[in-house]
């Protein structure tokens, strides 16, 4: 018999979750080498919190309902964007190296491909759970579509 423990806060057993706060703690740990001045100061601190936002929005989404819970996880995603521009100065700046932004961007592909497919899959589930009324389904397939595409947000 397997003993799992029981979490309170469901968003705990999220994989994107943990895949995301992986990440946060990856970063801190890379931005930790980086020289103190005003202006270094002030990227460390907008890329770590950056990074640290898509789990807080993952998790503050879950308690919501399932339009909200889709909204947080875009939001999640747009920090996931935030952090490939962070990277890309780091690169440009020399604060990470070739390896440092190989790690950052396969973390932040696969938290998004991860957000991604937890967003289509709240989206079937809220058309499943939708009452059929007198409304044209193809309608309504059609508003679900453009929800999809609009995942990039």
């Amino acid at each position: 018999m397997e003993n799992k423990t029981f979490n309170f806060f469901r968003f705990e057993d999220l994989r994107v979750y943990n895949k995301s706060l992986d990440y946060s703690i990856w970063v801190n740990s890379q931005l930790n080498n980086i020289n103190d001045n005003a202006i270094t100061d002030q990227f460390v601190r907008r890329f770590a919190k950056s990074a640290l936002n898509i789990s807080v929005f993952i998790a503050d989404g879950s308690g919501r309902n399932k339009n909200q819970f889709i909204y947080c996880l875009k939001m999640a995603k747009s920090y996931v964007r935030e952090c490939i521009v962070y990277t890309t100065i780091a690169e440009r700046n020399n604060y990470f190296n070739e390896e440092n932004v190989e790690t950052s961007r396969t973390y932040l592909i696969e938290i998004s491909k991860m957000l991604g497919a937890l967003i289509s899959s709240l989206l079937r589930k809220n058309v499943k759970d939708e009452p059929a009324d007198n409304e044209d389904q193809s309608d309504m397939n059609d508003s679900i579509v453009f929800s999809q595409d609009e995942d990039d947000f």
